[in-house]
């Protein structure tokens, strides 16, 4: 693997997106585009955002080793994936290419690629993760609460990670996380 391979992660709604948004105004890199079964967001692209499969042909990918990582998020049935055509071509030409994706999925790139580095963004305060979430607007405060409880056996597991940078600011951040990608020696 001659890139970088960065991994983004952290508790739903800590910014993540929005952090690699502004990364994006920063440095260059190849953003993979993980497949899911989830239904599409109001306002979510199929191939940009991500790609929206049916769970029959999610997991004929997982059984045809097509996935660089995958998992079930929240034990909701649904399930995310980072397509290896999203991730080797790039490292092997060179490129630095970050993956956005859950501390489960995070944990098994670490595993089987050791020198991936692991940022794990973590939200200023719970009651900002939970004024995120509601202000999304997008689930029922039932599944606000699901993704609260998951949030804080994230946030325990950030000790795992390479990095941790607190999403305060959105500038300071995104320029941490330059800071540290242009830092890593390949």
């Amino acid at each position: 693997m001659t890139g970088k391979l960065i991994v983004i992660s952290g508790p739903s709604g800590c910014g993540k997106g929005t952090v690699i948004k502004k990364l994006s105004e920063m440095i260059p890199f190849k953003l993979s585009v993980s497949d899911t079964t989830r239904p599409p967001r109001t306002g979510e692209v199929d191939t940009v955002d991500y790609n929206f499969l049916s769970n029959e042909e999610f997991l004929r990918k997982v059984e045809n080793g097509e996935y660089f990582e995958h998992a079930e998020y929240n034990g909701s049935s649904k399930n995310y994936g980072t397509p290896n055509t999203q991730v080797l071509p790039f490292l092997e030409a060179g490129e630095t290419v970050i993956l956005e994706i859950d501390v489960q999925g995070a944990e098994q790139i670490k595993a089987k690629t050791p020198e991936a580095v692991l940022i794990f963004i973590l939200p200023p305060s719970k009651e900002i993760l939970k004024e995120r979430l509601s202000g999304r607007g997008t689930e029922s405060q039932e599944i606000i609460n699901k993704r609260l409880q998951t949030a804080e056996a994230e946030i325990n597991k950030a000790s795992n990670f390479d990095y941790r940078v607190i999403n305060d600011s959105l500038d300071e951040c995104a320029s941490q996380i330059r800071d540290i990608i242009e830092n890593i020696n390949t």
